[in-house]
C-alpha cells in the first residue's frame, strides 16, 4: 500500500527527533566521559599517581639496634651480633608450600624451624614477615639472593641478635632477652608495631626487662620496589631509626666472676656486694646459674626441662628474690632498738644457763651448756641466744620492727631486676592483719635470733651492714648511668640513732671476726688496715633440733654471713647465704671472707692477707677456680 505525502511527512519528523534525542545522550555521555578524564587526569592526577606508587614501592619496619650493656668499667655484658636470616611475606609468596620447596632444593632447612614458621605463618597477618630460619651462613644468603626471582616472597635479610659474653656470670642481673610471644602482644592492648618484626627480642628477666622501654629503641623504615608478582626487586632508602640507649652498671666484672666461681663451689648460694658510701652494687652473685644465650633464640624443652627439674633452682636470682631466717645476723638490730630504747647498757650482764623458760617452754641457747655472764659485745661476739631472748621481752617486737626497718628489713628496693622480694618485718599489726592472731611473747624470742616470721633477702643484709657501718640510709644502687649521664645516688642522710649506739654494735661485729672467742675468727683477715667486722648466722628450716649431718640436704640450716671493711673506713659490705649450708661460722664467712678481699684488693688477693695456717688451703682454692683469665674488651660508644 502507497504511503501518503503526510503519512511519510510525520514519520520522517519522529525518526529526526529521535535521532536528536539519541545523538544529544551521546554527546552527554561523551561529555561527561571527557569531563571524569579530565578530572582523573588532571585535577587527580597526584592522587592516583600516589595509589600507582604504593602498589609499586612497599614501606618495612627495621629494628633498631638494642641499647649495650656495661660494667662500671666499660666491660661489654651484652651486645649485638649480626644474625642471616630468610624470611617470607605469605602474601607476597602465592603457594607458600611450592616456593618453600624451592626453597629447600637450594638450601637446607631444620624441619622443626620450619614447622614453627609455618604456624607462625598462620597467626600472622599476611602482609607480616616471618622467619623462615636464622642465625645462616653467608653462602646460603648469597644462594637465596641469586635465585631470588624464583623465590616470590622470600628475602635473605641480615638482623641484629643478642649475644652475652660472660654467659652465666651475669644471667641473674642482665637477664635476657627473647623472641616475642602472644603472651606478650596479650600483655600490651596496643603493642609497638615493632613487636610485630620477625623475631624481634625483647626482654625477659633482669635488666633486660626492666629497662626495655630504654634499650629498645625506636623502629626505622626501609622503601622496597616490588614487581606485579610482589617480588623484591631493590631497596630504594632506608631510615635506620634510633638505637636503644647504653647502660652502665654498678657491677664490676672481675669481682661478679670471682663471686660466682666462689660460690659455685657450694650446692646453692647467694651474695651481694655493696659499696657503704655510695650505694653501688659491685656484685651480685646466685648459684648455681645458667647460660642466657640459650634462651635468646628460644631454648629447647630438653635444656628447660633441665634447668626447672633441678632442685638447687639456677633459674632463680636467689641474691633478690630468696627470703630466709635472718638467723643471729639480726641481733645487731635487736641491739640497736634495746640501746636507743635505754634497755640496756653496754656493761650489764645478762646469764645464760644454756635456755631461757617462758612458760611451760624452754628456748634453747645455741650452746648447750650455755655462756654464763655475757655483756652487749660478748653478746655478739659469742651469739647469745639467751641474752637476746631478754632484751626481746624487755624492747617488744613493734620498737624492734621499727628500727630494722631502718636498716632495710621489710623494704623493697626499687632495683631494675625480677621478682625482687621484700621480705618480711612482722609486728603486732602484721600478724593480725596476716593470720588474725595476737602477737605472743614466744613470737619476739623467735624473731630477736632472726627465727620465726622474720625473712631477709641476701641484697637486705648487705643494706643493713652497709647502713650499720656509715650510720646512713644508703639506697642500693644498680644503674650508674643512662648513655653516659650519671644516676642519682639515693639515701645518704643520717639515720638518726646515736652514733655511741652504732659505734657499740660494730665494736661487736668486730670481736666477732677478731677475737679468739669470736664466732668468725677463723675467717679473719690477716693484714693490717683491712680488718673487717661481720656476724655469722644459721637458721633451722625444721623445728626439731636434729644433726645437719644426719639429714638431707633440703633439711639443713641455712648458713649466713654479713661482713664490711676496713673496719675503721667501710669500703666494702657483704651479705652471704649458702642455703643448708649447715653453720654459718664453717659454711658462709669463709666466702664473705673471701669476696670481701678480692673486693678490697681488685684481684686475687695475696696469701699473706690470710691467717698462715691457711694460705697453702688458700692457694689450693684459688688454684681450681674457675676465674675467666681473659677481660671483654674496653667501653664502646655509638658516637
Amino acid at each position: 500500500m502507497k504511503r501518503s505525502p503526510k503519512d511519510t511527512a510525520t514519520s520522517a519528523r519522529r525518526i529526526g527527533r529521535r535521532a536528536l534525542v539519541v545523538g544529544g545522550l551521546q554527546a552527554g555521555v561523551v561529555g561527561m566521559l571527557g569531563w571524569r578524564m579530565r578530572q582523573m587526569q588532571v585535577e587527580q592526577a597526584d592522587q592516583f599517581r600516589l595509589l600507582a606508587e604504593e602498589n609499586r614501592i612497599n614501606m618495612r619496619l627495621i629494628a633498631p639496634a638494642r641499647g649495650l650493656i656495661y660494667d662500671r668499667n666499660g666491660r661489654i655484658l651484652a651486645e649485638n651480633a649480626q644474625n642471616y636470616r630468610i624470611v617470607i611475606v605469605r602474601e607476597d609468596a602465592g603457594d607458600v608450600d611450592q616456593t618453600i620447596a624451592k626453597l629447600k632444593q637450594l638450601i637446607y632447612l631444620d624441619e622443626g624451624e620450619l614447622e614453627r614458621a609455618l604456624r607462625e605463618m598462620e597467626r600472622r597477618s599476611p602482609f607480616v614477615p616471618v622467619t623462615l630460619s636464622d642465625q645462616r651462613a653467608w653462602d646460603d644468603i648469597a644462594t637465596v639472593a641469586v635465585n631470588a626471582p624464583a623465590l616470590p616472597g622470600i628475602t635473605p635479610d641480615v638482623g641484629l641478635t643478642r649475644n652475652y659474653p660472660l654467659g652465666p656470670d651475669f644471667a641473674h642481673v642482665v637477664g635476657y632477652v627473647g623472641p616475642v610471644s602472644d603472651y606478650d602482644l596479650e600483655k600490651n592492648p596496643d603493642p609497638d608495631p615493632l613487636l610485630q618484626i620477625p623475631k624481634f627480642q625483647i626482654g625477659k628477666t633482669g635488666v633486660e626487662a626492666k629497662q626495655e622501654h630504654r634499650l629498645r629503641g625506636e623502629a626505622g623504615s626501609k622503601r622496597i620496589e616490588v614487581n606485579a608478582a610482589g617480588r623484591v626487586m631493590r631497596e630504594l632508602g632506608r631510615d635506620e631509626g634510633i638505637p636503644g640507649a647504653d647502660l652502665q652498671l654498678t657491677v664490676d666484672q672481675g669481682l661478679q666472676n670471682f663471686v660466682q666461681a666462689r660460690l659455685e663451689l657450694g650446692l646453692s648460694a647467694s651474695a651481694v656486694v655493696m659499696n657503704p658510701q655510695n650505694g653501688d652494687l659491685l656484685a651480685i652473685g646466685s648459684a648455681p646459674s645458667f647460660d642466657p644465650n640459650k634462651f635468646v633464640r628460644g631454648i629447647s624443652s630438653a635444656d628447660y626441662g633441665e634447668l626447672t627439674g633441678n632442685k638447687y633452682r639456677p633459674l632463680a636470682n636467689k641474691a633478690v628474690q630468696g627470703a630466709y631466717p635472718p638467723g643471729s645476723t639480726f641481733k645487731m638490730m635487736v641491739t640497736m632498738a634495746a640501746l636507743e630504747a635505754g634497755e640496756i647498757r653496754p656493761d650489764e650482764t645478762i646469764w645464760c644457763g644454756g635456755y631461757t623458760k617462758l612458760g611451760r617452754r624452754r628456748f634453747h641457747c645455741w650452746k648447750r651448756g650455755g655462756h654464763g655472764h655475757v655483756n652487749l659485745k660478748e653478746s655478739l661476739q659469742q651469739s647469745c641466744d639467751v641474752y637476746y631472748y631478754e632484751l626481746a621481752q624487755r624492747v617488744g617486737i613493734d620498737r624492734i620492727a621499727e628500727t630494722a626497718r631502718k636498716f632495710g628489713f621489710g623494704q623493697h628496693f626499687d632495683l631494675p631486676m625480677s621478682a625482687v622480694s621484700s621480705g618480711v618485718m612482722p609486728d603486732k599489726n602484721w600478724k593480725m592483719e596476716s593470720y588474725g592472731q595476737s602477737w605472743r611473747v614466744g613470737d619476739s624470742l623467735n624473731a630477736a635470733i632472726g627465727q620465726g616470721y622474720v625473712l631477709a633477702t641476701p641484697l637486705q643484709l648487705a643494706v643493713m651492714c652497709a647502713r650499720l657501718s656509715t650510720g646512713t640510709a644508703i639506697e642500693p644502687r644498680l644503674i650508674k648511668s643512662v648513655d653516659g649521664v650519671e644516676t642519682e645516688i639515693r639515701g645518704g642522710e643520717p639515720l638518726g640513732f646515736d652514733q655511741a649506739n652504732l659505734d657499740l654494735v660494730r665494736g661487736g661485729m668486730y670481736a666477732v671476726s677478731n677475737t679468739l672467742r669470736g664466732t668468725g675468727y677463723r675467717s679473719r683477715i690477716d693484714v693490717d688496715g683491712k680488718l673487717m667486722a661481720g656476724k655469722s648466722g644459721t637458721s633451722q628450716v625444721r623445728s626439731v633440733v636434729v644433726r645437719n649431718e644426719d639429714v638431707p640436704w633440703e633439711e639443713r640450716d641455712h648458713a649466713l654471713f654479713v661482713c664490711y671493711a676496713p673496719y675503721e673506713a667501710p669500703e666494702v659490705a657483704v651479705g652471704v647465704v649458702v642455703e643448708h649450708g649447715g653453720g654459718g661460722s664453717s659454711a658462709a664467712a669463709p666466702v664473705a671472707r673471701d669476696i670481701l678481699l678480692y673486693a678490697l684488693h681488685g684481684g686475687l688477693p695475696p696469701l699473706e692477707s690470710y691467717p698462715s695456717s691457711q694460705r697453702q688451703m688458700i692457694k689450693e682454692l684459688h688454684d681450681k677456680l674457675p676465674l675467666r683469665r681473659e677481660m671483654a674488651g674496653p667501653e664502646r660508644s655509638r658516637a
